[in-house]
């Protein structure tokens, strides 16, 4: 499955439980930044499967937030992506990115 198969098969699940529309943006975003939560655990615990779980929830909800801001996410990363795409420079392995 594509990933543009998965997006419109998370908002037909949304839809049907009346997430959207009953849902607010703001509301998604705050169950996102609790799944990054989650993610941070799973991280730190080193747990392949749990850190597989926190991103898709993570990226469901940011899926609904943006089906309920009329925009899709595939567009998003898009913008995202020609950004930085032209972008040169390396992370140093401190973790800092130096832009050339």
């Amino acid at each position: 499955m594509t990933f543009v198969d998965l997006e419109l098969h998370v908002i037909q699940w949304a839809e049907a439980r009346k997430i959207i529309p009953n849902s607010t943006p703001e509301a998604q975003y705050m169950k996102a930044i609790s799944e990054m939560g989650e993610l941070a655990d799973a991280l730190l615990k080193k747990n392949p499967n749990d850190i597989k779980d926190a991103i898709g929830d993570t990226v469901v909800c940011l899926i609904n937030m943006c089906a309920l801001l009329d925009i899709n996410l595939t567009d998003c990363l898009e913008v995202a992506y020609l950004q930085i795409k032209n972008r040169k420079g390396s992370l140093l392995p401190n973790g800092v990115f130096v832009k050339q």
